[in-house]
């Protein structure tokens, strides 16, 4: 019997899926949880086979908890609706077996589950084309600059966080804009988190 446990914050969808995997007859849902917290603890004390969990959770975000349980020996299943590139990169980088979105059928996602088993990966044929979409143009300092101003933060706010002039700041900003070929601070925030690239 196939152990899972399941993670999703939207309660419809998580004991749908939870019936449904229990309906095939090699598998078993031993645990559900609605947050990154609640799933890393489920999965050490029941030590399932597979894990299934969201991206977008409270508390911790699913793949904060794929990468806290990169060394476990449960094999972890992102399901999701986001076909990011920077999320596809980072569950990779977490080493997840699995990367599928929330509208394929549902016996897609059992036949993975046992692919996975098997040693297989399998990932959405969506990701795989965005694994090939542009990279972040943005080099870390300016990556550090536009999450601080994700955050909020002024440009004089920022210049004392990161220990840089004024000055600095604002072209690091005037940069970023260009790169992202957008016109003002709401729209480079919108574009950068749009792509998945905002870690």
């Amino acid at each position: 019997m196939i152990k899972i446990v399941i993670a999703e914050d939207q309660q419809m969808l998580l004991g749908a899926l939870g019936s449904l995997l229990d309906l095939e007859d090699d598998m078993e849902v031993v645990g559900q949880a609605s947050n990154g917290e609640e799933v890393v603890q489920l999965v050490r004390q029941l030590n399932p086979d597979i894990c299934i969990m969201d991206i977008e959770m409270p508390v911790k975000s699913g793949l904060d908890a794929a990468e806290e349980l990169k060394d476990a020996p449960c094999k972890t299943i992102i399901l999701t609706t986001f076909a990011r590139s920077g999320y596809f990169e980072r569950a990779r980088k977490a080493q997840v077996s699995g990367y599928l979105l929330k509208d394929s059928p549902s016996e897609e996602l059992a036949d993975s589950i046992r692919s996975i088993l098997k040693g297989k990966k399998v990932y959405a044929p969506e990701l795989i084309d965005l694994a090939f979409e542009e990279p972040n143009p943005l080099t870390e300092r300016e990556t550090e600059v536009i999450k601080l101003i994700a955050e909020g933060l002024s440009t004089k706010e920022i210049a004392q966080k990161l220990f840089l002039t004024y000055g600095t700041v604002r072209n690091y900003i005037s940069v970023i804009f260009d790169k992202l070929e957008v016109s003002n601070r709401v729209e480079a925030v919108s574009k950068i988190k749009e792509k998945g690239w905002l870690k």
